[in-house]
């Protein structure tokens, strides 16, 4: 079982940048997954879930609805995450997970600064 997360980077405030999470080992659809995030000196946060199957339910972190989308591709086997409007504040080690489980990616470092 495995989660590797990739698109981080660098980007100005009020960027944008979509990272994915490529899920191996398991049933993918059959799972809720999710999005959290790390910042320096802080405990790791939620960010967003998104529902098993067709994805139908979503829920979101306060400081980031209206701003983030969670999605998936069942038949890629993917979670996306996509981060509009970047704060500074969002800076941060993003990380998927599988909801319910302790299987998480190794992180994409997320950095908005000008």
């Amino acid at each position: 079982v495995q989660l590797v997360e990739s698109g981080g980077g660098l980007v100005q405030p009020g960027g944008s940048l979509r990272l994915s999470c490529a899920a191996f080992g398991f049933t993918f659809s059959t799972y809720d997954m999710s999005w959290y995030r790390q910042a320096p000196g802080k405990e790791r946060e939620f960010v967003a879930r998104i529902s098993n199957f067709g994805g139908s339910s979503t829920d979101y972190a306060d400081s980031v609805k209206g701003r983030f989308t969670i999605s998936r591709d069942n038949a890629k086997n993917t979670v996306y995450l996509q981060m509009n409007s970047l704060k500074p504040e969002d800076t941060a080690v993003y990380y998927c997970h599988r909801w319910g489980t302790g299987t998480w990616g190794q992180g994409t470092q997320v950095t908005v600064s000008s």
